[in-house]
């Protein structure tokens, strides 16, 4: 039998690029009168912009910290244990970067016993442990604090969080197990598998001590010290602790029913973690801690050794890495500022991006459109926008009367982009449209000022070819709803030059975007996926296939709506639009949907219709299906998943073959970030390559192995 020791040596060879995490013992006394305490600081070394981690040689350090504590408790000359975090950060759990490295279940196991056995000995040691969450603190961070008697929070947390569902994990180091003995399974399960399906949502302090998950909250500025005086309280027993009763009764089946039916909305079935973890809080129902931890061992192995896993790092690593250095990007020193910016148009869509331009950059913008009204309208929902911020104590009244003096309308494009450095149009999806309103604001506008289009589909060379600068107009694609999803397309036209490209991503960086440099390509990525993806989908409901049998076919995916809701987002007619592009660019692949067209000739909003009776589940629009003509060709559910990835395959080969963008990474950033595909599927690439389909269609694998699964 291995001892923890030995365990954490093996992982550790494993694992030699870790950045290693000490665990600093120091002593203090208490005040009034309280006794001697050691304090555990976990810390890495590095700033908070490189937070602490748990590999393998950090817990040997954890482990190596509490033999010493404990040896002092067993002496009697100490009275309690506390461990905290350095300046921000607590601790935000394991190190992916290892667990990446795994290779088999005995690997994997030894992680999951290893933190198990070191976190355990907080709970072992003969004197009261406390936790002190004094910065961000995730996974491993947040379980290493349950394992300790009493936890106490800071206001100032900005995150705090059990993530690893979202990744493909359970919580495995006593999240399963101890939570919901804590603070009862309904809470737990918000803030395992709620939470964590809702793109990650994170907590913050005094929600995290609402939850009954620490037991004293303080403010940030002197946490700790605040923390050591109510130690002192609880030792001295002037402070008790009193904690709600947890209800091991029906409130507990019914929270992980709960937790099921919020698991099968969102990845219907499709993603292990959520279930496993499930499965573990209701076997903790009866309190038995050392089973609890046991099960979140072997599921912790079994999810690690898993595709749905590898791809959520992957898709982490997406995110949080290559996002921040966009592939093709030119060198940054080459962008010139931006001191004001003008938008064409002030519909919705115009409006939104004005309110976004004007939040982050902070610099002046003016709108314009073809009437007084429509100037108005557009000017007035940024201000009422930034009224709700007011409202919701987001910004304060300075800013508020700041920002409101930033943003202007006038009908005059002299008048208004004489002095502008970026001008984004937002105007009618409509090439000669497009080319006109670019040729009236390069008339009036500055000769640096980059001309940005938020085309979704069209050509930007075509749209730029008129002008006597072309070089200076880039594709500036947003996503609806502009606030919320995070991808910019950044599209290179034919004659784009460095600079304006450089400017292009410096405005994106400042926005907060995700910026992928896409090339000038029919529909650029999102929407050329999507609607070959919808396309497929389209042709086998014309084709005869019943409309549920085709929309229950994709549910395996677990995407965040099926494709029919998703074109109701969108809106039927640019849909509609956006087919007919494509469908002149490649017409052996594109079709245009004859009952599409119906639908929006006939100004419906979408397939379905909702209504209260029905518990607002989508139905078949009785008008719609009187609409539809069909063939006789019916095909079943599993037909018609493999012909919709067969299309996405074949779609995203060619796509790598013409450089639309630098490699299939990017493709997988722009669906996560751009369309909400979910993290346990990488993207697509990796699920095409787990489920043979990318070697049916195109005869190879998109990624390289060890990528997006386990390595060989």
């Amino acid at each position: 039998m291995s001892t923890t020791a030995e365990l954490l040596k093996g992982a550790a060879e494993l694992f030699p690029d870790e950045v290693v995490t000490s665990a600093h013992v120091r002593h203090l006394d208490l005040p009034f009168g309280a006794g001697r305490f050691a304090l555990v600081t976990l810390d890495n070394g590095f700033d908070h912009t490189k937070p602490t981690t748990f590999g393998p040689q950090s817990l040997a350090n954890l482990n190596a910290a509490i033999d010493q504590v404990e040896q002092e408790a067993l002496a009697g000359s100490i009275v309690g244990a506390g461990i905290t975090g350095k300046p921000f950060i607590f601790a935000v759990g394991a190190d992916l970067k290892g667990v990446e490295l795994l290779k088999n279940h005995d690997e994997a196991l030894a992680i999951g016993k290893g933190g198990h056995d070191v976190f355990k000995r907080l709970s072992a040691l003969a004197v009261p442990t406390f936790a002190y969450y004094n910065g961000a603190a995730m996974g491993g961070g947040v379980e290493v604090g349950l394992h300790c008697t009493y936890r106490t929070v800071s206001k100032a947390i900005p995150a705090f969080s059990l993530p690893e569902v979202f990744l493909g994990l359970v919580p495995g180091w006593g999240g399963c197990a101890l939570l919901p003995n804590l603070i009862g399974a309904e809470r737990a399960v918000s803030v395992i598998i709620e939470n964590s399906l809702n793109q990650n949502k994170q907590l913050r302090g005094k929600q995290v001590f609402d939850l009954g998950i620490a037991d004293a909250l303080f403010e940030g500025a002197d946490f700790l010290e605040q923390s050591l005086l109510w130690t002192a309280n609880v030792l001295n027993g002037t402070t008790e602790v009193v904690r709600d009763e947890i209800d091991r009764g029906e409130a507990w089946d019914a929270a992980v029913a709960k937790g099921r039916f919020i698991a099968d909305s969102k990845v219907h079935g499709a993603a292990p973690a959520a279930y496993r973890a499930l499965d573990i809080i209701a076997a903790a129902k009866d309190g038995d801690l050392q089973a609890g931890f046991d099960a979140e061992d072997t599921a912790l192995a079994d999810l690690i050794m898993g595709g749905e896993l590898r791809s959520g790092i992957y898709a982490f690593n997406l995110v949080q890495k290559r996002a921040k250095r966009p592939a093709g990007a030119p060198d940054k020193s080459l962008a010139r500022p931006v001191t004001k910016v003008g938008v064409v148009g002030a519909g919705l869509m115009a409006s939104q991006l004005a309110l976004l331009f004007l939040r982050r950059l902070e610099v002046p913008v003016v709108l314009t459109d073809i009437d007084q009204e429509r100037v108005d309208k557009g000017v007035g929902y940024v201000h009422a926008e930034i009224q709700k911020l007011l409202g919701k104590g987001r910004i304060n009244q300075d800013k508020a009367n700041r920002l409101t003096a930033l943003v202007t309308g006038v009908l005059d494009k002299a008048e208004g982009f004489a002095d502008a450095d970026f001008i984004i149009e937002a105007v009618f999806e409509e090439m000669s449209v497009k080319q006109k309103v670019f040729a009236e604001v390069e008339a009036v506008a500055p000769a640096h000022a980059i001309l940005a289009t938020n085309t979704s589909s069209l050509s930007v060379s075509e749209m730029a070819s008129k002008l006597q600068h072309p070089e200076r107009v880039v594709g500036f694609h947003f996503f609806n709803p502009v606030a919320i999803l995070p991808l910019l397309e950044i599209v290179r036209g034919e004659q784009t030059d460095d600079a304006s490209l450089a400017t292009a991503f410096g405005v994106a960086k400042k926005l907060k975007k995700t910026a992928v440099l896409t090339k000038d390509a029919p529909a650029f990525v999102v929407n050329r996926i999507l609607t070959r993806f919808m396309g497929e989908i389209q042709n086998v409901i014309d084709e005869g296939t019943p409309v549920v049998t085709a929309e229950k076919a994709i549910e395996p995916l677990g995407l965040p709506m099926s494709p029919l809701v998703l074109l109701e987002l969108v809106g039927p007619a640019i849909g509609l639009h956006v087919s007919e592009t494509l469908n002149r660019a490649f017409p052996e692949r594109f079709t245009v949907s004859p009952n599409l067209a119906a639908v929006v000739k006939a100004g419906k909003r979408g397939f379905y219709v909702y209504s209260a009776e029905n518990g607002f589940k989508p139905e078949l629009d009785p008008e719609v299906a009187a609409l539809l003509v069909q063939g006789d060709v019916v095909l079943t559910e599993e037909q018609v998943r493999d012909r919709v990835l067969d299309a996405v395959a074949q779609e995203i080969g060619l796509m790598l073959e013409e450089g639309v963008v630098a490699e299939a990474q990017d493709i997988d950033l722009c669906l996560i970030t751009g369309a909400g595909w979910p993290f346990h599927l990488g993207g697509i690439t990796p699920y095409l390559d787990r489920e043979g389909v990318s070697e049916r269609v195109n005869g190879k694998k998109f990624l390289a192995p060890g990528l997006a699964s386990v390595p060989a």
